[in-house]
């Protein structure tokens, strides 16, 4: 058992991808992590398929599966790492309310239950966040270029944290999937961390030299694609005026915030090690079920599906042809480089543009789930549960990370966090 545990709570767990990430599965005993307590609530089912699955992994776990909105903070135990991915929404602030003590975001959003959670903690607030989302998070929404990242950014240092975001593309660091997604690291201005970043004059040596993400994963600068800038305190200022009239989203792909000041800048990946591919997750063709073998009489929707188009297509809600065109996939996917990113509704008989098709020994066919729990570093059949179908499991990985890159985070983490104590 290692000297200093890491409490962590998981919130929007999913079927588990950041502990397993950070604990290992089964958990390692020399872990640093432990999840102390963790919730997964689905608004849009009645069944709740992905806490089937983290129930079976985790069964003497503390796992609340109720909707996160209505937790009392108090029953969520103090941690010193928060972790999560939360889905992109609008940010924007609704209203406020005297009697509600602070800013009330639109109704279901769940960036303001992560903003609850920190601000119902107060002198016990985490020391570290690590949370995660999709890229365009940073230019979002397309009326006002990054609004919805800078109202993150604002609230996050109002509560007393500065941040430091990466997008980090899975596949560029050798890992089976061309997954992107921003990782967002805060950490309490109570840390050294936050200190060692204050003190420090020029930001860009934290970006590519002396950051958490920088040492995770390592990148040069692109050139002249840098900016920097001040946000308001005041999130109702930050909503309706940040960036409003302007092209472009003033966040590249790193970046830090500490005390309002944010510096961002394009960054180019480096990676000397072994580059894995989608050939490398595949499992013998003997132990792939008949059924997700693509039949001859569905072959030619898939070819149109996959195939590129210029063609008239009639709206008939509105009583109008259109010139309808989009280019082809790749058909079948490639073997040798690393997969397109999973999508949600990857899994199924149905042909489909975005769904994988490979071909082995000349047969065409579908992903299977040990492959697509591969393709994000999971256990295979990690998510083979009872109840829960071939569908669902694609599904959950569809909007699972990609464990390898929590592992890398979580190793550096862990060594800022040690070295505090």
């Amino acid at each position: 058992m290692p000297q200093h545990i890491i409490k962590t709570v998981e919130l929007f767990a999913g079927v588990g991808g950041f502990r397993i990430g950070l604990e290992g599965y089964p958990r390692k005993e020399d872990s640093p992590y432990k999840i102390v307590w963790s919730n997964q609530w689905e608004p849009s089912t009645k069944k709740q398929h992905a806490n089937i699955v983290y129930q079976k992994r985790w069964p003497k776990s503390n796992h609340s599966g109720e909707d996160i909105a209505t937790i009392d903070v108090d029953t969520i135990p103090n941690h010193d790492l928060l972790v999560g991915g939360f889905p992109c929404q609008d940010y924007s602030v609704a209203t406020t309310l005297k009697r509600s003590g602070g800013l009330i975001g639109k109704k279901g959003v769940l960036w303001w239950q992560i903003h609850r959670i920190l601000e119902g903690k107060k002198s016990q607030k985490p020391k570290y966040l690590l949370l995660e989302n999709v890229d365009r998070l940073l230019k979002s929404p397309a009326s006002q270029r990054g609004r919805d990242f800078a109202m993150i950014l604002s609230s996050l240092n109002n509560l007393g944290y500065a941040v430091e975001w990466k997008v980090v593309n899975a596949a560029e660091y050798g890992m089976p999937q061309r997954r992107r997604r921003i990782f967002i690291i805060g950490y309490h201005k109570s840390t050294a961390t936050y200190k060692k970043l204050k003190s420090l004059k020029d930001k860009s040596l934290w970006l590519f030299e002396t950051g958490i993400a920088a040492k995770a994963f390592p990148g040069t600068p692109a050139g002249n694609s840098s900016s920097k800038g001040v946000l308001s305190k005041d999130l109702v200022e930050v909503s309706n005026y940040f960036n409003k009239g302007q092209k472009k989203s003033p966040f590249f792909n790193t970046g830090v915030m500490i005390e309002g000041d944010y510096w961002s800048e394009k960054y180019l990946p480096n990676h000397e090690g072994k580059f894995l591919t989608l050939g490398d997750v595949l499992i013998p063709e003997k132990d792939v079920p008949e059924s997700f073998y693509i039949n001859e009489d569905t072959l030619d929707k898939w070819i149109y599906l996959k195939g590129a188009k210029n063609e008239k297509r009639y709206n008939k809600a509105n009583d109008f042809w259109y010139n309808y065109n989009e280019g082809s996939m790749v058909f079948p996917d490639a073997l040798d480089k690393a997969s397109r990113t999973i999508i949600t509704g990857e899994g199924g008989k149905s042909a489909s543009r975005f769904k994988h098709v490979v071909q082995v020994n000349g047969r065409l066919r579908r992903l299977t789930p040990i492959e697509l729990e591969r393709l994000n570093m999971f256990p295979d059949n990690h998510t083979k549960a009872d109840e829960v179908t071939d569908t669902k499991r694609a599904f959950f990985m569809g909007n699972a990370l990609v464990v390898g890159v929590v592992e890398k985070f979580g190793q550096v983490l862990a060594q800022e966090f040690i070295s505090e104590q």
